[in-house]
């Protein structure tokens, strides 16, 4: 008998790498949900996977009754999208988290598996997260860069409320790989942008740290997630090793022609705050035996290759 599992937001950057991954694996069925029908229609059939994968509709969603696993990756996933729509991140991450709690009231065997985010620790990450990492918040003051985290937490307490009901949160604080939507912020994207154009790329002095887990790592996470036994509980994703910014740049530098310039001030400001330490020492998940076995610069070659061998970037 095949595990059901339905995907939410499958034209995500994760979620597209979750319904390769997981769709090549004979002991499950997906049915995969997203607001862009076409564009995931395309999707499957560029990687030859329209007779594996079903794609739905979200109205088709409540009346399944035999649904296995359930996995959340809908979100924003350009963080400047706060910028122009800030009250989107709480009507999205509400209005789908809405609707597959009502299911599981419905049908309480089912398994959810909410992809959450580092974001949930605050923006105050002159340390990198631990299991004893308090959240700091003035909530006299609140600004866009804590709305995504505050909404994530707000989901994780909820889900935690529901304790007869197996939901697993994963915090994640790092993933890149080919499906990386090009036309968003982050540092990677800068990089592939300035290569692309033959720009050089100005950065700062700071030696930021970043975690990027592979796809294969996150995989394994997810299917360990589905086992009998896994309780109610949240969990870090991290990788084998976390990576500093001038490793990520001389990488490129090295291999790919990337040039770039440090300069002590440069006009840029991360929209969900600085992070110069973005990664989870938080290793709980190994008690449910999560052991990474690929490091962040592992991740980011990987990644990185695919996308040139599809030429995405040329």
């Amino acid at each position: 008998m095949k595990i059901k599992i339905a995907i939410l937001g499958a034209t995500g950057h994760i979620s597209k790498n979750l319904i390769l991954g997981l769709a090549v694996l004979q002991e499950y069925e997906l049915y995969i949900f997203s607001r862009s029908a076409d564009k995931m229609a395309l999707f499957l059939t560029e990687y030859q996977l329209q007779e594996r994968v079903k794609l739905c509709e979200y109205n088709e969603f409540a009346q399944a009754a035999d649904y296995d696993v359930i996995i959340n990756g809908v979100g924003i996933g350009d963080p400047h999208d706060l910028v122009q729509h800030p009250f989107k991140v709480f009507q999205i991450t509400e209005q789908y988290d809405n609707l597959i709690l009502a299911y599981l009231h419905k049908y309480p065997t089912a398994v959810y598996i909410n992809l959450s985010s580092g974001a949930v620790y605050g923006s105050d990450f002159d340390q990198p997260a631990t299991d004893g990492k308090w959240l700091k918040l003035d909530p006299n003051h609140l600004s866009a860069k804590e709305f995504y985290g505050i909404a994530k937490l707000n989901m994780e307490a909820k889900h935690r409320s529901l304790s007869r009901h197996r939901i697993v949160d994963l915090r994640i604080f790092g993933f890149f790989s080919a499906f990386i939507d090009l036309n968003s912020r982050y540092l990677l994207t800068d990089i592939i942008h300035h290569l692309k154009r033959g720009e050089i790329l100005l950065t700062s002095t700071d030696n930021i740290i970043r975690d990027y887990v592979h796809p294969w790592d996150f995989i394994q996470f997810i299917k360990l997630c589905m086992l009998e036994g896994i309780p109610n509980d949240v969990y870090d994703v991290y990788s084998l090793k976390p990576v500093a910014k001038f490793e990520i740049l001389d990488y490129f530098a090295d291999y790919h022609g990337l040039k770039y310039e440090i300069q002590d001030n440069p006009n840029y400001n991360s929209i969900t705050g600085s992070k110069n330490n973005y990664y989870s020492l938080n290793d709980r998940a190994s008690r449910i035996g999560y052991l990474p076995r690929y490091t962040s610069l592992q991740s980011i070659q990987t990644g990185y290759g695919h996308l040139s061998r599809s030429g995405c970037h040329s």
